[in-house]
């Protein structure tokens, strides 16, 4: 007789059975009953084939970064160059502008205007320096007495000292005094005074100072500014060399040569020889007047010419702001010195004790 087969009652474990050695037990059972969590999908798919997981921001960036140095790495050598060149090219404007700017403030500070005050201390300085080149500065024309030195003056005009010089001493042998020159024949004074150029007009000058001296000064060459201009052919330039040098009358004369080296130390603007007297004279003191006039007009003559100055032998270049328009060559400036700096004679025949020149020669002779 066949038995029923009977159904476990609930409560009881079902015996194990080969089915759950072989298969694969279900998920959501345990042994012993215990319930299990799913698996996760990783172990899943370690089981199967491995998925590459997605990249992190930050490894996507280093990649990222990788990548572009490799570019870099990979681009054409002449991207590389011209980056260098437009980097140079940026350095060196950088350096042309600052160097513009450099420029700029340099010219800047170079063309200011030079104060009152320090206009004053470069002119006395100039007068000071000059006094130690020019120790034996002088009036540089022969004369014995003021009317000896009035008439050289007169006749200075538009020629040389040295040339007055050389003419003078047969003038005053025939005619000493001014009696002797007024009552002289007009014809007999121009034949002396020929070499120094325009004989009738200084000979019409001469004679008629002479006249007046005779006539309203007792034959005495006055000693006041104002006497002096009003003699005929005298004016300020001429009074001021007769004042300072026969009676020690401080003055300033304002000759060809005073003109042009007042304007090129930029004592003076003007061309006019009055405004230059008195723009200098408010720069020293009046007792230095007359010395600075022959230290001025020494250094006109010797080194500071005209057309030509010897920059490169005046001593004083640091003190001239016009430095550098003649010859700045020391050796070729020597060459340009003249008289005693140059190794010449000097212009006077007679010239003071102190000179350190050779004299002048006389009227005809060869040196």
């Amino acid at each position: 007789m066949k038995r029923k087969s009977v159904a476990p009652e609930r409560g009881t474990t079902a015996p194990k059975t080969g089915t759950a050695k072989t298969g694969t037990p279900k998920s959501g059972t345990a042994k012993g009953g215990a319930t299990r969590a799913p698996a996760p999908k990783k172990a899943t798919a370690s089981a199967g084939t491995v998925k590459k997981s997605p990249p992190s921001p930050a490894s996507g960036k280093a990649t990222a970064s990788r990548a572009t140095a490799s570019r870099a790495t990979a681009s054409p050598p002449a991207k590389k160059t011209a980056t260098a060149n437009t980097a140079t090219a940026n350095t060196a404007t950088a350096k042309t502008g600052a160097a513009k700017t450099a420029t700029a403030k340099t010219g800047t500070a170079k063309t200011a205007p030079e104060s009152r005050i320090a206009l004053v201390r470069r002119a006395r300085r100039i007068n000071r320096e000059l006094a130690e080149v020019y120790p034996y500065a002088h009036p540089e024309l022969d004369f014995r007495n003021p009317f000896e030195l009035l008439v050289a003056t007169v006749l200075s005009a538009q020629t040389t000292d040295l040339r007055v010089n050389q003419t003078t001493p047969a003038l005053f042998a025939a005619y000493p005094t001014p009696e002797d020159l007024a009552a002289a024949v007009p014809e007999e004074v121009e034949e002396l005074i020929r070499p120094t150029g325009f004989f009738r007009a200084k000979t019409k000058s001469i004679m008629g100072l002479s006249a007046a001296l005779r006539d309203d000064f007792g034959g005495e060459v006055p000693g006041r500014l104002d006497d002096l201009v009003k003699l005929p052919g005298v004016g300020r330039k001429t009074a001021f060399v007769v004042l300072g040098n026969a009676f020690g009358v401080p003055g300033i004369t304002v000759d060809t040569h005073f003109m042009r080296l007042a304007r090129r130390w930029r004592w003076t603007a003007s061309d006019d020889p009055v405004k230059i007297e008195a723009e200098v004279a408010t720069m020293f003191p009046k007792s230095d007047w007359t010395m600075l006039s022959h230290r001025v007009i020494f250094h006109g003559r010797r080194i500071c010419h005209a057309r030509k100055p010897a920059c490169g032998a005046c001593p004083i270049t640091h003190l001239c702001p016009s430095y550098g328009e003649g010859e700045t060559d020391p050796e070729k400036a020597r060459k340009l010195l003249k008289y005693e700096k140059g190794g010449f004679p000097g212009q006077r025949l007679n010239p003071p004790p102190d000179y350190p020149g050779r004299p002048a020669p006389p009227l005809g002779a060869r040196d």
